[in-house]
């Protein structure tokens, strides 16, 4: 079982617009930032899409990813599912829509933006078949949990997905953690865990929030995403603790 960083940036990426860098070093090719989404495969190669980020073509390319088995998605910002027209493709040679999973909240925002993908509209068919995650249990070959996280106002889900006798958590957006957050979560193989910053932040994990929750679960692994341009690669990769990693796009870990 392993997880493949599609992407590993904020909402704005790094650079962002205006080649701004911030405090990241531009020669360092891990500094080069998409938008987040992961993908969790087993070992019988079924693949799970978490996030259709707002880079998801240029992603799947990048990484040679024709198809996936099913897509989830954390909650609604745009960062997290605006780039969800580029799962048309993997529509063509389905003869039914691709299975996809939310919350009930989220899938209700979904549906009213993206009414289209999960409607089909004049004589295009439904691209993606979408349920709330409480009416399952198994998907892919994967078995799974969820926990809603607070994310500032609203919320994001956490996922844990099990398979082969390991576990991958990705939990990313969150701003608090929770009592249910850490029953979730425990003893996750590998902990995907939101790490915005070094301060404080009131809708994200900053450094030291990310640190803890890796701490609290006893994850074996925990691998740092959704980085802003204050956290240069090297810098940062000098400050974590063992059995912390740090995120970049295209990185994959092993179970």
């Amino acid at each position: 079982m392993k997880v493949l960083m599609l992407g590993s940036g904020t909402s704005t990426g790094v650079p962002r617009i205006g080649n701004d860098w911030g405090e990241c070093d531009p020669h360092e090719p891990r500094n080069r930032r998409s938008r987040v989404s992961v993908i969790v495969e087993n070992d019988s190669g079924k693949r799970i899409l978490i996030d259709t980020s707002t880079d998801l073509r240029a992603q799947l390319l990048a990484n040679n990813i024709a198809k996936v088995d099913a897509v989830f998605w954390t909650h609604d910002h745009a960062d997290h599912c605006h780039g969800i027209d580029d799962l048309r493709v993997m529509r063509y040679d389905r003869s039914n829509a691709l299975p996809g999973f939310a919350s009930a909240n989220t899938c209700s925002r979904l549906r009213r933006r993206f009414d289209y993908v999960f409607e089909g509209q004049f004589g295009y068919p439904t691209l993606i078949e979408l349920k709330d995650i409480a009416s399952i249990q198994l998907v892919a070959g994967f078995s799974f949990d969820s926990v809603e996280m607070p994310h500032g106002p609203v919320t994001s889900t956490g996922f844990r997905f099990e398979a082969d006798g390991k576990s991958i958590v990705y939990a990313t957006d969150f701003s608090e953690i929770t009592p249910k957050m850490v029953k979730c979560f425990m003893g996750a193989d590998v902990l995907v865990v939101d790490c915005l910053r070094r301060k404080e932040h009131p809708t994200h994990a900053h450094l030291d929030m990310a640190i803890e929750l890796a701490r609290k679960t006893k994850a074996k692994r925990a691998v740092l995403t959704h980085l802003d341009k204050s956290m240069d690669y090297r810098a940062l990769c000098s400050e974590v603790p063992k059995g912390v990693i740090v995120g970049y796009d295209g990185l994959e870990v092993i179970a």
